[in-house]
Formats: structure tokens, C-alpha cells, sequence
């Protein structure tokens, strides 16, 4: 009799999600701590030759994973030709196959010359544009240090919506003297404006920015603590109200239009990171690139790649990591099937957990846990509680 053959399941190639820094804007946000840079000319062929230098590297890397998702971040990335952008999606999907819903995001300004590249980029393979509005009011912007208008940001926005399909933008809200009624009318206009995703952060005053300095100074009072955690609430139930619920702390889509490539770094997959001062995740090794545009170029130039630093991760550092990205999430952990992935023998401490929920600021839904709204307000306290 012959024996028949018993054919194995087919392996899945792991998602990798590849974030491409481009450093350069035309000028510095007092309230940005991002890696972005101010230069009087960009040399576009270096950069583009430099950043297809890195990805080859990091591609050699990491073999059998499939892409899901490209991310270029900046820095001001609408300021790239879309040539380059062209060249680095072309670069990626030679050593990846790509998903058939890969998203392709591009961040950009609403300046009217970068608006002019939407279409332009979306021939180039963008698919997904984040677009940084950050306010509808004029005098915020001015005191956000924006370049741009409040009528040229919905321009912008328009330009976006016809160039792709997905379209998400930022608004910065807990400004000095906001108030519910402020941010309610703010909340409305982004709610009525037809795109499915949606990033509100509140305004954070970060070490080593000029805003630092200036409250350091005294030249402005932040928002207080109450009124800002009002207008995060009152956020969190206007948007789930208008369907496009909190998947994450600060970021808000109908469901299934969530980011795909944020997700992968909240559910702590693998991504790899281009560019300058990109951080990115291999396999277990934590992997960081030059700051600096320059001494980035040069390390590429001497090394084929601009790595500053390779570090491997422990296994407590990953869970720990796992933890503090994944409880961002409104869908939260898995905290057995997070272990059993990172090989270690717990993520949390249950008592807890439980102590936690019975308080209102965790819940369980079956074998997940996951913070209440009243919780996300707290995730600091509360990680510094369940952590092992």
C-alpha cells in the first residue's frame, strides 16, 4: 500500500514592521524632543544613497519576515523627493516579501509646498498620510512655533484626503489656558472632518526643548493637572461617541483603521529602524543609530550602516518593555502568552493585578488585562505596581 504523504502547515514569515528616520525640517518646534535638525541645503542624492546603505544592512539581518507595514518619520519627511521615497519602498520589498494591505505612512506638514508633494509621494507608493495640523487656531500655532496657517492645514488636509486612501492627523490640545468648552469645539471641527484616525496628544513639556526653558523661566504656566485630566476624558468619551474609540492612549480610528505599523510596537514585534537616530528591535537586539546627520553619513561611509549601539536584551528587559508598550493599548496583554513568547515565568504580580481591578483602574476580559479609562490616567503608577 503506498504511504501517503502528510503535508506540514505552511510557516507564516513573522511581520516586520521598517521605520525610516529622515532628519530635516525647516525649522525647530519649541515643544519637539525628536531627533530633527535645521541645515541650509540637504544633498537628496547622499541621503537617499545613505539611508539604502543602512536599510541593505539591517535587511542582511533580518531574513523570512514579511513586511506589514513602512513608516517614514522625521524630522520633516514630506521635505524628501519622492524619489527617494520611491527608491527606499523599492529597496525594502527585494529583501521582504510585502503583505497585500501593506501601509506605507509618510508624516508630513501642511506647509503648502510639501502639500504639493501628496500627490506626488502617493505615486511613489505612500499610502497613509499623518499629517501634523496640531491646531485649527492661529494663535496656538504661533505659539506652538508652526509655520503654517490654520486655513493652509485644511488645505492640506484636503490635498492629503485626495492623494490617499488613509489619512490620520495631530492635534495638540492642554495648552495654557484651554478649557472643556475650548477643546470641545476643537474636538467637533477634527470629528466632522472625514478621516478615520486621529492622534491628540496633550501638550508635554519635554527636557531640552525651548518650551523648557520658557517655563523654567516663567514666561508660561503649563495647564494644571485637573484641567488637563478633564480634557483627557472628555477626549477619550467625544471620540468613542463619534466611533473612532482610544486603540491606544493618544491615538483614536474607527476600528480596523488603527496604525498598523504603531501596533507592531505596542504588541512588541519586530521592527528595524533606518536612519538617523532610529531605534529599532531585532530579534532580541536593540539596535540604535547616530543622531547627529553628519556623523551618521560618516559612520555609513565608513561602515556600510550608521549603528551607534547593538545591544541584546535581557529577557526581563523585554517583558518589561512588552509591558509598558502593550498596556497602552486599550486591548492590553495576554500576561501567560506575553511570558511564554519572551520565555520568561511571569509578567505581572496577580494579587496586584486583582488589587488593581477591584480599584477600578484594571480590568480582566478572559485571559487579557487591560486599563479602565480611569487607569489610563494613572499607567505610570500602575506599571511601578504589577511589574515583577
Amino acid at each position: 500500500m503506498a504511504s501517503l504523504a502528510i503535508q506540514s502547515e505552511p510557516t507564516v514569515a513573522p511581520s516586520l514592521a521598517l521605520y525610516a528616520h529622515w532628519p530635516f525640517c525647516v525649522s525647530k518646534c519649541p515643544y519637539c524632543d525628536f531627533n530633527s535638525h535645521v541645515r541650509a541645503s540637504i544633498d537628496q542624492d547622499a541621503w537617499r544613497d545613505a539611508l539604502l546603505a543602512d536599510l541593505a544592512h539591517e535587511a542582511a539581518l533580518l531574513p523570512d519576515h514579511r513586511l506589514g507595514s513602512i513608516f517614514f518619520g522625521g524630522g520633516t519627511p514630506s521635505l524628501m523627493e519622492p524619489a527617494t521615497v520611491e527608491a527606499i519602498i523599492a529597496a525594502a520589498r527585494t529583501p521582504w516579501p510585502q503583505a497585500e494591505d501593506v501601509e506605507i505612512t509618510l508624516e508630513a506638514n501642511p506647509n503648502s509646498a510639501e502639500a504639493a508633494r501628496f500627490a506626488d509621494l502617493a505615486r511613489a507608493g505612500v499610502n497613509r498620510i499623518s499629517l501634523g495640523l496640531q491646531s485649527f487656531d492661529d494663535q496656538a500655532l504661533a505659539f506652538l512655533g508652526r509655520a503654517h496657517s490654520a486655513d493652509e492645514g485644511l488645505r492640506a488636509l484636503e490635498a492629503a484626503q485626495s492623494a490617499v486612501a488613509r489619512v490620520s492627523f495631530d492635534l495638540i490640545y492642554a495648552l495654557p489656558g484651554d478649557t472643556e468648552e475650548k477643546w470641545s469645539v476643537s474636538l467637533d471641527r477634527a470629528l466632522s472632518l472625514g478621516t478615520e484616525h486621529l492622534s491628540l496628544y496633550q501638550l508635554t513639556i519635554e527636557p531640552g526643548t525651548r518650551f523648557a526653558s520658557m517655563v523654567a523661566k516663567h514666561e508660561f504656566e503649563p495647564l494644571d493637572a485637573d484641567t488637563s485630566a478633564s480634557l483627557f476624558e472628555l477626549t477619550q468619551q467625544r471620540t468613542a461617541a463619534a466611533g473612532r474609540p482610544a486603540y491606544e492612549i493618544s491615538n483614536h480610528a474607527r476600528p480596523g483603521s488603527e496604525s498598523r505599523h504603531n501596533l507592531a510596537y505596542w504588541r512588541y514585534q519586530d521592527y528595524a529602524g533606518v536612519g538617523p537616530g532610529a531605534h529599532g528591535r531585532r530579534t532580541g537586539m536593540r539596535t540604535v543609530r547616530h543622531k547627529k546627520p553628519e556623523n551618521f553619513l560618516s559612520a555609513v561611509a565608513r561602515n556600510g550602516h550608521g549603528l551607534v549601539e547593538e545591544e541584546a536584551l535581557t529577557r526581563d528587559q523585554a517583558a518589561h518593555e512588552a509591558l509598558v508598550m502593550g498596556l497602552r493599548l486599550s486591548e492590553g496583554i495576554d500576561p501567560g502568552a506575553l511570558a511564554e513568547r519572551l520565555n520568561v515565568d511571569r509578567l505581572v504580580d496577580d494579587n496586584a493585578v486583582d488589587r488593581l481591578c477591584m480599584l477600578g483602574l484594571l480590568e480582566r476580559r478572559g485571559t487579557q488585562i487591560a486599563t479602565t479609562e480611569a487607569g489610563r490616567l494613572l499607567l505610570d503608577s500602575i506599571l511601578a505596581e504589577i511589574a515583577v
